[in-house]
């Protein structure tokens, strides 16, 4: 049966909450490893379902994996020979399966990947990745779901310009690149904290990249790649998450494990909003506001406001001081959310990607449903401002994305429970 969460509001949160290992970072990390042989080693790694899940299409592909969850370090022992079929029911699941594009394409000259699934929140097509990599000399078909590709004879270093910042393209090429024969210019690339931390990983594999952090990277491509132990970069979403939840309750939490560079601009907001936000050695503490004022915000690739933590400041809005403009620049169905807010009493006006919100002091608690990770976490924040019981049904997505959530925020004093979800019938 599924289940559901149900906060009792109003609560706040008040207390630690821990970051951990970024989901955004730790699955592309595990694809990555499958460009050595031998046994790599992740650690730092959240106890999320999209690990299990990438695990799992890892031990499909003919690699021996050991999750390790109570120490959070996985190991990826990877084949000679690997498997080159990403199946339809995993990368449907989560899309971060297609990151094993690039690495099948470098290490077997060929790849079957499902076309993707995962949360409703926008075109994510595969268009970039397919251009570059046939800038490298992949050749591709559309076959009964899935994208075929193979390589002739080997894997040629190009120059490619992507359209757009695009993070899962700039990780399948540069992946693809480190192992093709002659050096790859990728113009335009991701900017985020987990492409550097990729990049990094790879460096340590004995990749040679240039221009890490920056929008163009220069990779010359090696013979091959070593396994190595890579730490993972602490999840950035995860800690606007509860820097959001201080803000919108009215709380103060020691953010643990966090690295505040990380959210500049996400941290500048929230002062804007009235919360008080101090550095620390092992994260940074927020202390929200009785009621936070209303901001505009407008979400870009990084290091522009974070798309995941839209739906955030779309709930901080919703019980704000004021007035206040939310503009959506990335995933243009991300709004599907706010007719949830609504029903919890919300007053929002939508105008194409733009999402107006007239702030009230109280939310009222009523049955929502979650349509993806974070709005489906956002959804209970709200609910923690609202008076009554807010049940959040739909909640395997925030397992998705999540470690412990409803165990951490009870630990910091919200009341807020898992039940059972009643059936239909």
């Amino acid at each position: 049966m599924e289940e559901k969460i149900v906060v009792h509001g109003p609560t706040a949160v008040n207390g630690v909450l821990p970051v951990y290992g970024a989901k955004n970072s730790v699955l592309k990390l595990m694809a990555a490893t499958l460009l050595a042989v031998g046994k790599s080693r992740i650690t730092n790694v959240p106890e999320i379902d999209d690990v299990s899940i990438m695990a799992e299409l890892l031990r499909r592909l003919g690699c021996q994996v050991n999750y390790n969850k109570g120490e959070r370090w996985v190991d990826i022992d990877v084949p000679e020979q690997l498997h080159h079929q990403a199946d339809y029911d995993l990368v449907r699941a989560m899309r971060a399966s297609v990151s094993v594009l690039g690495p099948l394409i470098a290490r077997c000259h060929a790849a079957e990947v499902a076309l993707p699934g995962g949360d409703a929140i926008g075109t994510r097509g595969l268009d970039m990745h397919r251009a570059g990599l046939e800038a490298m000399g992949a050749r591709f078909r559309t076959e009964a779901g899935y994208l075929k590709a193979t390589v002739e004879h080997e894997l040629t270093g190009a120059e490619y310009h992507l359209s757009y910042p695009s993070v899962g393209a700039t990780e399948n090429l540069m992946t693809a690149a480190t192992l093709a024969k002659g050096t790859t210019v990728l113009e335009n690339v991701a900017r985020e904290p987990e492409i550097v931390d990729i990049c990094q990983m790879l460096m340590a594999m004995g990749a040679q990249i240039e221009g890490v952090g920056s929008s163009t990277l220069t990779i010359t491509g090696v013979e091959a790649l070593q396994s190595v132990v890579h730490r993972t970069v602490p999840d950035r979403i995860v800690a606007g998450t509860w820097a959001f939840a201080a803000a919108i309750t009215g709380g103060s939490v020691h953010v643990k494990g966090a690295e505040s560079s990380h959210l500049s601009l996400v941290l500048d907001k929230l002062r804007s909003a009235g919360c008080e936000i101090t550095e620390l050695e092992d994260g940074f503490q927020v202390h929200g506001p009785s009621r936070p004022k209303a901001v505009n915000i407008s979400t870009f690739p990084y290091p522009g406001f974070p798309t995941d933590l839209q739906p955030f400041a779309v709930a901080m809005n919703a019980v704000a001081e004021g007035s206040g403009m939310i503009t959506e620049n990335v995933f243009e169905a991300r709004w599907g959310f706010t007719a949830e807010l609504e029903r919890l009493g919300a007053h929002v006006r939508l105008d194409g990607h733009h999402a107006w919100l007239d702030g009230v002091d109280k939310l009222s608690g009523a049955p929502v449903e979650a349509k993806d990770i974070r709005a489906g976490a956002a959804l209970v924040i709200a609910g923690m401002r609202a008076d009554g019981a807010t049940e959040v049904n739909g909640i395997g997505h925030i397992d998705r994305g999540y470690e412990n959530f409803v165990e951490n925020l009870t630990n910091a004093g919200v009341a807020v429970e898992r039940h059972m979800a009643s059936p239909l019938y």
